[in-house]
């Protein structure tokens, strides 16, 4: 399916949030998740599935000191 991630278009077999988080290596606990303009709750990224055309900015949250 085609999404666009991060202002990309992208060809992925996943079909929810955790799903294409996983296949971009990216660890969800530290990514926050906007689909179609609406953040996702990270409890939610397992069921929240992804539709053709959707979407989506991924944005890495990073701590330091």
């Amino acid at each position: 399916m085609r999404l666009t991630v991060n202002g990309e278009l992208r060809e992925v077999p996943a079909r929810t949030v955790l799903d294409l988080l996983q296949e971009l290596g990216l660890e969800p606990k530290r990514t926050v998740v906007e689909k179609n303009a609406v953040i996702v709750d990270r409890a939610a990224y397992r069921d929240t599935t992804l539709a053709e055309g959707d979407v989506l900015e991924l944005v890495g949250i990073v701590g330091g000191g």
